[in-house]
């Protein structure tokens, strides 16, 4: 991309980016004013595609031109927008001053905030219709017609930019007072049963204001911001379907607002929702920005997406969203070290930033680096007590020195500062598990996937949780919903087998455990052989030839526990990976493989560097010998069992066993002599 970029397209980027931050401030949404502001600010200078580095020039960007999108205005919204000036300065301060009702009172009719006067009868809660779709179905099988009153618009006549800042101050009182019925996280009132009472209004009346613009053939003049709203209203009623067209629209008509692209991609719980959306979508910079994120948040760590990536930073070299998209991508792939660098120096460029703080948090969790967090714990907290990304980040803290009920209170304080924070819903549900609070953590983990189906961190703490429980047909459901969304992670699958196998279905135990070692496979150089080896996992390999061994199956399971062994000394060849479990039952081979690997543990000791070695001898490579061993012994092979009995005895791990094994062996062949 960087190959295509000229000076005009540098120019019209910061013309669309300045547009978006001026707009998005006008109508407070704030979140997408401060992205565009920063992509805008974190853009290359033209002369750095232009200009000779070495170049004795001082490199000077000269002065943008007027921006024209500033300019371009529907005459009619341009004079409504004058009209109303002043009312839109009052109607904003109110807003700014966050007294939502006062702000939306300025410009649509007064009206009493619909409060219950008690929660606890059931009478007083009014039935609510969170989606005009459901009411245009009821008026279809009832003959109702389309001219009444739920469609007709409800609105004065208001510009777009005035209509809009109204409507979201009714939307965020609503959300206001619902966070106030609903009281304290996890509480009697917190179940889900409480819901922001101006939804329906404002659903039937935006569906009445987009239909007298259609039947007035003016709808190409929408600016998209309603449509937006309407939107997210559509989200919060589960319609998602018409929400997802609703919002491809908004992007289509507004681009480069950050917080539709947002939201469309909380629709996107697959890669092949992705793949349907995407075609829907217009062809700019900011479609592969949102294809970028969604990458990301689908776990989809690949080489097309690190070249888009990329190809982004060579527009938005110092961008911190972009660099902390690629650091997330690496912490999806496991790669810690390279995630804390990344965040390590955003952390140095920009010390107050507390944007995706949670996640270099749970980085430096996963590593064990507590003097880091406690740092990061420290720069949050003076930056900010009252974020919840400062609040995770301090519970992290807390749970690395094992004291969890402070981690609770600290996640308990990042959601009641924001009810929909996903990582506090994920975190506190693991704090529950180690605190031995099972229902407690089920459902912190459900508000968790109800926020974001694609946690499958929360998934697979359901799982987890289900599975404390005796209740392996619920956890084998949300283990696999956690493989589909990781299916290259062998921990999800060996859950999944795990579960199978409590069932009783041994079958497709072997083919979950079988997925899992193919996923957990990795090639490593072999030092002393040309090419490289397969590394596997013993402990995989262990539970499936145990697995064989209740099926019946004596030759399956040996042959898992000869490739159980071959682990200790770094699996086999790369050329011989097709022959792997023919080849294990070869005995007389696996007798010279054994002495081999005797001579290996000792030079290990001498020369680590010249030598190549795999696991060495651990408690799941010593339970395979012992099998092979008592194996070897049952079927007659006496010098394939002395010789495993000895080595056992040489690891120091079932030691009297081995012994015992020793003793049959010389029994037999003295009573054979």
């Amino acid at each position: 991309m960087a190959a295509n970029i000229t000076e005009d397209n540098i120019k019209d980027l910061k013309h669309r980016l300045e547009d978006a931050a001026i707009k998005c401030s006008e109508r407070c949404l704030y979140q997408s004013a401060k992205w565009a502001a920063e992509m805008l600010d974190s853009i290359a200078p033209v002369d750095q595609y232009d200009t000779d580095p070495e170049s004795p020039m001082d490199i000077t960007e000269p002065p943008l031109p007027p921006n024209p999108y500033l300019r371009m205005q529907d005459p009619q919204e341009a004079l409504l927008e004058a009209q109303e000036s002043y009312k839109y300065l009052l109607a904003k301060s109110y807003f700014d001053t966050r007294e939502y009702d006062r702000c939306a009172s300025v410009f649509l009719p007064l009206t009493i905030p619909p409060i219950a006067l008690s929660t606890s009868s059931p009478n007083l809660k009014p039935k609510l219709s969170l989606t005009p779709q459901k009411e245009k179905a009821k008026r279809a099988s009832t003959g109702g017609k389309k001219g009444n009153s739920v469609t007709r618009n409800p609105y004065p006549k208001l510009s777009q930019k005035s209509l809009f800042l109204a409507l979201y101050a009714k939307y965020l009182a609503g959300e206001k007072r619902k966070n106030e019925e609903t009281e304290m996280v996890l509480g009697p009132a917190d179940g889900g049963a409480t819901v922001n009472r101006e939804l329906p209004d404002l659903a039937r009346g935006l569906e009445g204001w987009f239909n007298e613009r259609q039947e007035k053939g003016v709808e190409t003049h929408n600016q998209g911001w309603l449509e937006y709203l309407y939107g997210v209203i559509l989200i919060k009623g589960r319609n998602e379907e018409e929400a997802r067209k609703w919002l491809i629209r908004s992007v289509h008509l507004n681009p480069f607002h950050w917080g539709a692209w947002q939201e469309l991609n909380d629709l996107l719980a697959s890669t092949e929702d992705l793949k349907q959306v995407v075609d829907h979508l217009p062809q700019n910079i900011m479609t592969l920005i949102f294809h970028v994120h969604c990458s990301q948040e689908l776990y989809q760590a690949t080489e097309d997406t690190y070249q888009a990536l990329s190809e982004l930073e060579t527009i938005f070299p110092t961008s911190a969203f972009l660099k902390t998209q690629r650091a997330l991508l690496y912490y999806h792939s496991k790669d810690f070290e390279e995630a804390s660098h990344i965040f390590t120096d955003i952390l140095i460029t920009s010390p107050h930033r507390l944007d995706s703080l949670d996640h270099y948090s749970n980085i430096l969790y996963v590593m064990g680096a507590r003097p880091q967090l406690a740092f990061v714990a420290q720069v949050a907290t003076a930056t900010d007590k009252f974020r919840p990304e400062t609040c995770c980040v301090v519970g992290n803290y807390y749970s690395l020195k094992s004291e969890h009920e402070k981690a609770v209170m600290y996640f308990r304080r990042a959601l009641t500062l924001d009810r929909n924070f996903l990582s506090a819903w994920t975190l506190m549900g693991h704090e529950y598990i180690e605190m031995k609070n099972t229902h407690a953590a089920i459902e912190s983990y459900r508000r968790a996937v109800d926020v974001n189906r694609k946690d499958y961190r929360a998934w697979y703490g359901l799982g987890q949780a289900y599975e404390v429980l005796d209740m392996s047909f619920y956890a084998l459901f949300y283990y696999q919903r956690a493989a589909a969304l990781r299916p290259y992670d062998p921990k999800m699958w060996q859950a999944v087998g795990s579960c199978y196998a409590k069932m009783g279905r041994m079958e497709q135990s072997i083919k979950a455990l079988k997925r899992a070692l193919v996923a957990g496979s990795y090639y490593a150089e072999d030092p002393s052989h040309a090419g490289s080896r397969k590394i596997l996992d013993p402990e995989t390999l262990h539970q499936i030839a145990s697995l064989y061994e209740r099926l019946g199956d004596e030759e399956e399971a040996a042959a898992y526990m000869e490739l159980t062994l071959q682990q200790e000394t770094g699996g086999q060849p790369n050329l011989d990976e097709d022959s792997e479990a023919s080849d294990s039952d070869n005995d007389d081979d696996q007798s010279t493989a054994g002495g081999s690997r005797r001579r290996t543990r000792k030079q290990q000791q001498e020369d680590e560097e010249d030598t190549w070695h795999g696991t060495g001898p651990t408690a799941t490579t010593s339970k395979a010998r012992l099998w092979l061993a008592r194996w070897s012994l049952r079927h007659g092979d006496l010098d394939r069992a002395d010789q495993l009995a000895g080595e056992l005895c040489q690891d120091g791990v079932e030691v009297e066993e081995a012994k015992a094994l020793m003793r049959d062996v010389r029994a037999r062949r003295e009573a054979g002599e």
